[in-house]
């Protein structure tokens, strides 16, 4: 009995904790779907800084990028450019772009955002 019982808290505890994630993302405003189909081929750390698509900045409509900066995990940053994604989130004239950090990464000052 006691087994199921932690059973059942512990999935209660990992579902609320995917679910807070996933409403927090939505928060943040834009198109989460589009902002990770549209945006990906921008954000890799390989490569030169590219302007973005005109599908990425539509998918970046309304986004908050500091609130998206709250999710950025460790993980995430191995895998796209911070840098980058702070210059296309300027390009495409997101609201509120952090000027000290997003995620671990610190952004250098005066931020080097291209227009």
């Amino acid at each position: 009995m006691a087994t199921r019982c932690l059973s059942f808290v512990t999935l209660v505890i990992t579902t609320s904790i995917l679910v807070l994630g996933i409403s927090g993302q939505f928060e943040c405003g834009g198109d989460l779907n589009g902002i990770v189909y549209h945006c990906k081929p921008f954000v890799k750390k390989e490569g030169p800084y590219v302007p973005p698509s005109k599908e990425c900045c539509t998918a970046l409509n309304g986004a908050n990028a500091l609130c998206y900066c709250q999710y950025v995990t460790p993980k995430l940053e191995r895998n796209i450019s911070i840098e980058k994604a702070l210059n296309i989130a300027g390009y495409c004239n997101c609201q509120d772009i952090p000027t000290d950090k997003c995620g671990s990464y610190t952004i250098p000052h005066p931020p080097s955002l291209k227009a």
